[in-house]
């Protein structure tokens, strides 16, 4: 069918060329701002089934029995946040829970709710991605002939168009909170407490982590709507990479006629593969992208935003999926954080690159991302993110010198390319959203990791049969057993606890997407001592975030003026192995391997202070350093300085203060006495 004339056409979708060249007949347009004839906003959840390679370590742990609870966890938790109302087909559902865990395919009780749920509901003609295509089609040859009854111009055109999406049904949003922001340019300083702006503008050249907005939360200047996170009117192309979509709601926040979409999601397999595309064919503004899932990975659990604007990119690595529910919308029961900065286009000269752009370009290239969208990101200058660390965890075993760049070895190495490598002991605070079944092994590779090693430490001493023994990589260096071990009294895990979930806002019911099982806690090895209590500064809101603190004991030097006081990792990776990946000793080769069941991107922020601070800023964090001062002279080789640490966290917020906004209450609360961690599958039995 030809265009007629006057018609505005969406932009073809050809990756070879620039904007202006893409002129394509060949696919039917879809306007995707057609309505549907439901009120339900779906989201995606590609399947996926946990398949573990043959040559894992025998030492992989009790993942797999995560499969059938979580599994139907997460079935209980969409029924019961749709009301039973929803076709839960339409729920495409990841086997990971969004928590970094494996889970099966064949759960009697997830079949159960689904088959239930399917016959509430009559079947209706539509896609995966919930969009029904013949209505969509239906309708916008109605509103085609409309438009040219009315012979109204492009330009108005636009501008209908535009307000049609505004006043499309959304969820509901604060009314009485303003919403101000002034446009800011790369020469304006930008106070990380002002309200942003949804004009496209380089509002965050330096970089930022803020809250995410929550409705019926005041506004204080450190949280974002993702509005103002897309700052869509100019916006020209999207990458996208989420574990959870709302379609109808998602492309609600876009110009749908103006920006063209790349989606990174799961897909398992080539013909779950071959039926997103063909549901997203006529589409011709957008393409899917689809990480590899061989193997033993399980989950492409990354969360991730390139949005290109005309004079710049904006680079955003979030907590949240791209749900309203995690962005605080239906009734702000939800909290994230996201990372975001504002790269400006190169003014012709040579910039240096940095090694976030190279870490950044090595885990799109393995998530198959076009090669073409990857030089996209040449154009911009990069130089502003030397000074962070972009870290990722790539699904799939890796060997040779692969695993060195990937995981908790990753982490290690881009602590150390960031100079800030110790080895004085660290205080750790992670909030997750979700708990594997985490062991004293795995949390001394992480706490190692931390202090810049790039997990050949703990790998030497787990496969050591006498000691002290030489590193792997480096004889002259001996290990003795308990080294790193003082992470046992300097760890502190944040995770909501049944009384939380219960009166927070939105109750048991909106905790499906928090995980974590009683036969982790209380199994024998479990680390029960760490957990602590989490609750939001901000009064009944849950959090889905992912965050890891880092207090070393004494400053980390960096030149002769400036130190690192603190630094944090701001993500998708929950605590689990499945997460950060486990590195093992390759069977046929006996090299170090790592195993990743999970793809995972994150942002380290380093807190960087001059040497002279003032003494009132000194006063702030001089209860931390108090505490630490008889440990840091100790190497980490050691745990004799461990049985001492009394930090309990409370200074986090003044450490790390606007760099990383800490969103839980400190001192987290002890799990003792009557106080039991949230168990989601357990809730529902």
């Amino acid at each position: 069918m030809a265009p007629h004339e006057g018609e505005r056409q969406f932009e073809t979708f050809d990756l070879d060329s620039e904007p202006d060249q893409r002129r394509s007949s060949e696919r039917q347009v879809v306007d995707l701002t057609a309505e549907s004839d439901s009120d339900d906003v779906v989201p995606i959840f590609p399947k996926s089934r946990s398949v573990i390679g043959s040559d894992t370590d025998d030492e992989a742990g009790d993942d797999d029995q995560y499969d059938e609870d979580l599994k139907r966890a997460i079935a209980l938790s969409l029924q019961d946040a749709q009301g039973g109302s929803q076709n839960a087909s339409s729920y495409l559902q990841i086997s990971d829970s969004e928590k970094g865990e494996p889970q099966g395919t064949d759960s009697p009780s997830v079949k159960e709710v689904e088959e239930k749920t399917i016959g509430q509901e009559p079947a209706k003609s539509m896609g995966i991605f919930g969009l029904d295509r013949k209505q969509m089609e239906q309708e916008r040859l109605a509103r085609l002939a409309k438009r040219k009854a009315e012979d109204t111009s492009s330009i108005d055109l636009r501008e209908t168009k535009h307000s049609k999406i505004d006043l499309a049904p959304k969820p509901t949003v604060q009314p009485s909170v303003a919403t101000k922001g002034t446009i800011m340019s790369a020469s304006q300083p930008t106070s990380s407490r002002s309200i942003p702006s949804t004009s496209p503008s380089v509002q965050y050249p330096e970089g930022i982590v803020k809250k995410t907005w929550a409705f019926g939360c005041p506004r204080q200047g450190d949280d974002i709507k993702i509005e103002e996170v897309l700052q869509k009117s100019d916006l020209e192309l999207a990458v996208l990479s989420s574990f959870m979509w709302e379609m109808d709601w998602l492309f609600s926040k876009f110009n749908v006629e103006s920006t063209r979409f790349i989606m990174i999601m799961q897909a398992e397999d080539e013909a779950t593969k071959r039926q997103y595309e063909s549901e997203t064919a006529t589409m011709r503004n957008l393409r899917l992208c689809f990480p590899p899932m061989g193997g033993q990975v399980v989950c492409m659990h990354s969360k991730l935003m390139l949005l290109f604007h005309p004079g710049y990119l904006r680079l955003v690595v979030p907590t949240a999926n791209l749900t309203p529910f995690d962005w605080g919308e239906m009734n702000g029961v939800m909290e994230n954080s996201v990372f975001l900065i504002d790269l400006p286009k190169k003014d012709g000269a040579e910039k240096p690159t940095t090694h976030f752009y190279e870490d950044l370009v090595h885990f799109l290239k393995a998530s198959t991302l076009h090669e073409n969208i990857i030089a996209k990101l040449d154009s911009f200058d990069f130089s502003k993110t030397s000074k962070y660390a972009f870290v990722h965890t790539i699904g799939g075993s890796h060997t040779d010198t692969a695993w060195r760049r990937t995981g908790y070895c990753g982490l290690g190495r881009a602590v150390a390319r960031l100079n800030l490598r110790t080895s004085v002991p660290l205080n750790i605070d992670f909030i997750a959203s979700s708990v594997g079944a985490i062991t004293d092994q795995f949390l001394r590779s992480l706490y190692l990791a931390s202090q810049g090693d790039d997990g050949l430490t703990e790998f030497t001493i787990r496969y050591a049969k006498s000691f002290p023994v030489p590193r792997r990589d480096d004889p002259s260096k001996l290990l003795k057993k308990d080294t790193g071990t003082e992470w046992k009294d300097r760890f502190r895990l944040y995770f909501p606890s049944q009384n939380t979930i219960a009166t927070s806002k939105g109750g048991p019911r909106c905790a499906g997407t928090i995980c974590f099982q009683s036969r982790w806690y209380n199994g024998e090895n479990f680390p029960r001592h760490i957990l602590r209590d989490c609750e939001s500064q901000r009064k009944g809101l849950l959090m889905h975030n992912k965050i890891l603190y880092i207090r070393p004991d004494e400053p980390i030097p960096l030149s002769e003026t400036t130190q690192c006081r603190a630094w944090a990792y701001v993500g998708s990776a929950n605590l689990s192995e499945s997460a950060w990946g486990r590195l093992v000793q390759d069977r046929s080769t006996k090299s170090p391997k790592l195993n990743c069941r999970n793809w995972e991107c994150g942002v380290i922020v380093p807190v960087i202070e001059d040497k002279t601070d003032t003494p009132e800023v000194k006063d702030k964090i001089s209860e931390d350093k108090d505490k630490g001062k008889g440990k840091a002279s100790e190497s980490s080789s050691s745990s004799s300085s461990s049985t001492n640490n009394d930090d309990d966290g409370t200074n986090l917020p003044a450490v790390f203060g606007d760099t990383v906004p800490v969103p839980m209450r400190v001192p987290g609360a002890r799990y003792s006495g009557g106080r039991k961690p949230w168990f989601f599958a357990e809730s529902q039995s």
